[in-house]
Order: C-alpha cells, then sequence, then structure tokens
C-alpha cells in the first residue's frame, strides 16, 4: 500500500493534548500545596514556604501561559512535549530540595513525567527525560536541605538509605521507560493495522456501493433505451429515407445495440463470462504471476507435476495479487534462483515459492504476515521512493490467500541450502470453487434454473 505515512495510521493520536497536560499539571499543583499546608500546619515541621510555593507559582504560571498559548484542542509535537515534561522534572527537582532531597517520600513523582513520556512519545526522547531524572536524582542525593521534622529534633537517615532510594528510583524509572515504551507501541501498531484494515473495507465498500449503482442505472435505463430502439426501428420502416438519414439511423441502432450490451454487463455485476480468459489453469496461473519478473536478472525455475488432471480454477484477483506479492519478496531477496514448484493431488493444491537469498532472521520469522513485520532493514525502508516497506504487503496477500481458502506458511530452507519458502496449500474443493459453481450454472441451464 505505497504513499501511505505514519498519520494515515494514527500516529497524530498518540501525541499529547495540551488541555491533558494542564490538567494534569493543576492536580500536581492543588498536591503540592496540600502537601506543603499539611506539613507547615498540621504536622509543624519547618519549611521554606515561600522557595517552596514559589516553585508551584511557576507551574502555575506554565499552565496560564499554556492556556493562552494554545486551544484545549491542540496536539503538542514531541520537542514541545519534551520540553513541558523536562520543565516538570525540574520543578519538582527545585521542590524536593528545599524538602528533604531524595529521601523525602514525594521522590517517587519523578517516575510520572517518565512514564507519561514513554506512553507518548519517541523513545529517544523519553530517554532523555529519563536521564534528567537520574541526574536530578543524583544530585539530590547528596546535595539537599534538611528533611523536615520536629522543631528541635535531629533526624538524618544514613547515607546508605539514601543510596538506596536512589538504585530504587533509577530502575523503577529504567523498567517503566521500557515497558511503557513497547507496551504503547505495540498498541500503535495494532491500531495502525486496525486502520489500515478499515481503509481497505471503506474501499470495499465503496467498490460495492458501486456495483449497486451500475446495477440499479442499467435497470432505470433499460426503459428509455428501449424506448430508443423502438423509435429508431419505427423510423426506419417509414417511407425510404434519404442516404445520409438511412446511414444515421443505421449509426444510431448500432449505438443503441452497444448501449445495450454495456447495460447487460453492469447488470450482471461482474458473473458473465469473460471467454477463455475467465478461467486459468494451474500452469497458466503460475506463468501469469512470475512473467512480469522475468526480466529482473534472477533466474525464475518452474516444477509441475501432480495425480490426475491439472488443477484449473476460475480468475481471482485476491489470490493473483497474494502470490504476485509472495513472488516479487523472493526476487528480491533472492541472489540468482527463484524456485516455484505447484504439485497437485485429488485433495490438495500446493504451490511453494522459494529463493536462495540469505532467509529470514529468526525473531522475524514467526510473526511474518502480521501487519507491520517486514523483512527490510530501515535503510532499505527509507530508500523506497513509493514510500512503502510498512510490513503491510505479506499482511495483505496472507489475508487475500485465505480468503480464497488457502493457508500459508513461510519458513528457512534447511542448511546447507539457504533462503526461505514460502507454502500454499489450497483443498482442491476450495482452489475450483469458483469454477465448479459456474460449471454447475451451465448445465442446470442458466443462473435462475441453478438457483
Amino acid at each position: 500500500m505505497p504513499g501511505l505515512t505514519d498519520d494515515d495510521f494514527g500516529q497524530r493520536a498518540r501525541q499529547l493534548r495540551v488541555d491533558t497536560l494542564i490538567r494534569l499539571r493543576w492536580l500536581a499543583v492543588a498536591g503540592q500545596s496540600t502537601a506543603l499546608l499539611i506539613t507547615r500546619f498540621g504536622l509543624g515541621f519547618e519549611l521554606p514556604m515561600f522557595w517552596c510555593f514559589l516553585c508551584v507559582a511557576m507551574s502555575a504560571l506554565l499552565n496560564f501561559g499554556l492556556r493562552l498559548r494554545f486551544p484545549v484542542s491542540q496536539r503538542l509535537d514531541d520537542v514541545r512535549a519534551t520540553n513541558i515534561l523536562g520543565f516538570d522534572i525540574l520543578q519538582l527537582a527545585a521542590l524536593l530540595f528545599l524538602t528533604g532531597g531524595v529521601v523525602n517520600p514525594f521522590s517517587i513523582l519523578f517516575l510520572a513525567p517518565v512514564m507519561i513520556s514513554a506512553a507518548s512519545l519517541p523513545l529517544r526522547r523519553t530517554i532523555g527525560l529519563l536521564l534528567l531524572a537520574l541526574a536530578c536524582t543524583t544530585v539530590l542525593t547528596f546535595w539537599h536541605r534538611p528533611l523536615p521534622w520536629v522543631t528541635g529534633a535531629d533526624f538524618q537517615l544514613p547515607m546508605l538509605y539514601g543510596v538506596a532510594i536512589w538504585a530504587a528510583i533509577s530502575v523503577g524509572a529504567a523498567f517503566i521507560t521500557i515497558y511503557a515504551n513497547r507496551v504503547a507501541e505495540e498498541a500503535r501498531l495494532l491500531a495502525g493495522a486496525l486502520n489500515a484494515t478499515e481503509l481497505v473495507l471503506a474501499r470495499e465498500q465503496h467498490l460495492s456501493q458501486l456495483d449497486g449503482l451500475a446495477a440499479a442505472a442499467a435497470h432505470e435505463l433499460g426503459t428509455p433505451l428501449a424506448t430508443v430502439a423502438l423509435v429508431v426501428t419505427e423510423m426506419a420502416r417509414q417511407n425510404p429515407p434519404s442516404k445520409a438519414f438511412a446511414d444515421d439511423l443505421r449509426l444510431l441502432n448500432q449505438e443503441v445495440g452497444r448501449c445495450r450490451a454495456i447495460l447487460g454487463k453492469l447488470a450482471s455485476l461482474g458473473e458473465d463470462s469473460a471467454g477463455p480468459l475467465e478461467e486459468l489453469s494451474l500452469s497458466h496461473l503460475i506463468e501469469e504471476i512470475v512473467a512480469p519478473h522475468r526480466d529482473f536478472g534472477v533466474a525464475i525455475a518452474i516444477d509441475l507435476g501432480g495425480a490426475g488432471p491439472e488443477p484449473v480454477c476460475r480468475r481471482n484477483p485476491g489470490m493473483l495479487y497474494g502470490l504476485g506479492n509472495i513472488a516479487e519478496n523472493a526476487l528480491d531477496f533472492a541472489r540468482e534462483r527463484v524456485r516455484v514448484r505447484a504439485t497437485w493431488s485429488h485433495e490438495t493444491v500446493r504451490i511453494v515459492i522459494a529463493d536462495d537469498g540469505p532467509g529470514v532472521a529468526p525473531h522475524v520469522l514467526a510473526r511474518l504476515g502480521e501487519p507491520y513485520v517486514t523483512t527490510r532493514g530501515a535503510d532499505q525502508r527509507d530508500e523506497d521512493e513509493t514510500g512503502g516497506g510498512l510490513g503491510l504487503g505479506l499482511f495483505i496477500a496472507k489475508t487475500l490467500l485465505e480468503r480464497s481458502g488457502g493457508a500459508m506458511t513461510i519458513v528457512n530452507a534447511a542448511p546447507p541450502a539457504t533462503g526461505a519458502q514460502a507454502t500454499v496449500v489450497w483443498p482442491r474443493l476450495s482452489f475450483e470453487q469458483g469454477r465448479q459453481r459456474r460449471q454447475q450454472t451451465i448445465e442446470g441451464g442458466g443462473v435462475f434454473a441453478a438457483r
């Protein structure tokens, strides 16, 4: 599906909304203010209230600035979102510096901006915020004001405890970065695949609607076209017209016949016979798949054989596309040769497409056929001028082949051979299903007799 970009598959939906960040920051402002007031006036602990509330006020001012600068529905780009989350880390670090450093129980809140970033920003930006949080945690482990405590009492926690808190926050932040980012990435890819499927289904629905409109148009135009044909016939039966007028009537009658033929095709919705090209033997099917790829410097060998008569199927565009996509992938990775082997029995039809390339990496092999799983590296995807390389080709090919009744598997060749081989197997009844239905219709005396 060339030409599709990340925006087509919901990449923009991952970006943080300004309204969401503002609401979360107001919640943080309220929580920080409440904690300061309870600590000072509820517990009676001494705090540098002016400097603490100055830090809280900076968050509030940022909220006002964001509200004035952006509409509530605005989604921030990655740079702005990273800068705002970085500010939150620095603001929390300043507040913790005034209230005991890393041994302050609220130091666990360093994980919040990192988690938000891991769920919504690219990994490299999340790693940058993670390093900023770890740097602030390290500084606060060794330099900070005393932890607020009862007036006159000297409460000092051992340095080992502070280092343990630092280690816990570091490990927790690193785990959240990896885990949340991975889960969010899988969710994004799944959403993208669903969006791609919805796009394909929408196009198919549009085509189905056009088929219905075509049938309706054929039905509605049939009556006026019959009237035109009748008028032309009556005019031709009148007094012998002049030669020029007779030629015009003859041409008009021919065009009416053409219109009737066109409307007949529209009304049939593609169920009428396409002549000798309507059906394909297995050998012709293979030849039609590989013919466009014979002039690309890779030898293509075809082996055919089986028990009984050669299978014959009805022309299926989905089957042709699916097999053609597999053959194209094989030629892309082959060094010298691609071998296509087709065999059949009374029960099954099997097509194997094998190349002599490097094969498929084991961690990719088990997931081939899923959306957004591709054997191409990032450099190959970047060089693809058509915008493809999204990993949807095999996904669509597998879906279309399964719709035709086949089952596809991909494995690496057994050593010492190299390369990968894709195998598609149909029950013979499924492979010949369309043709058998058509034969039954013809033998029954037409469509209405068959029904």
